[in-house]
């Protein structure tokens, strides 16, 4: 009998990466204010029906529901006030997402105004390199939608 070792499904993922980044006339902090709350993305993503959170701050996990029946639930890895910027990864989803990390930032341009930036690396949970090109342009497409969702918020 083999002895049983630690190990985990969550793990950096390789697979693509996209940037959704959106300049904003606003003050950061009033960005901030929307994109750095964590269990508030459905105010920007209006495929969300509504976000369930357990804890708060580091560690806290977020479960998302759709409108059309899909789940993804994530965990926050980082965050940081001062600089305006958190991460965190996929614990699990209904999507064909195998691993995910992302990070969302603010950083100032002037005092009114702002770019926030939604980076998210991840890779198909099913499927090679022949599902990365339409894997890669749903997540483009979907960060670039709520980014501008975002834009519309404040602008």
């Amino acid at each position: 009998m083999q002895a049983l070792k630690p190990d985990t499904l969550i793990r950096n993922p390789e697979g693509c990466r996209v940037v959704a980044s959106v300049e904003i006339a606003a003050p950061a902090a009033s960005v901030w204010n929307i994109i750095g709350n964590f269990a508030g993305f459905a105010a920007f993503i209006p495929a969300l029906a509504h976000i369930d959170m357990t804890g708060s701050g580091v560690r806290s996990v977020r479960k998302k529901l759709f409108k059309d029946g899909n789940v993804v639930i994530e965990q926050l890895n980082s965050r940081d006030e001062q600089a305006m910027n958190m991460t965190w990864s996929l614990i699990y989803t209904s999507l064909n997402i195998g691993n995910l990390w992302a990070a969302m930032e603010v950083d100032v341009i002037d005092t009114g105004h702002s770019r926030a930036t939604w980076t998210i690396q991840a890779e198909p949970w099913e499927g090679g390199a022949e599902v990365l090109p339409g894997f890669q342009a749903f997540l483009q497409g979907f960060a670039d939608d709520a980014m501008g969702n975002v834009r519309n918020l404040l602008g």
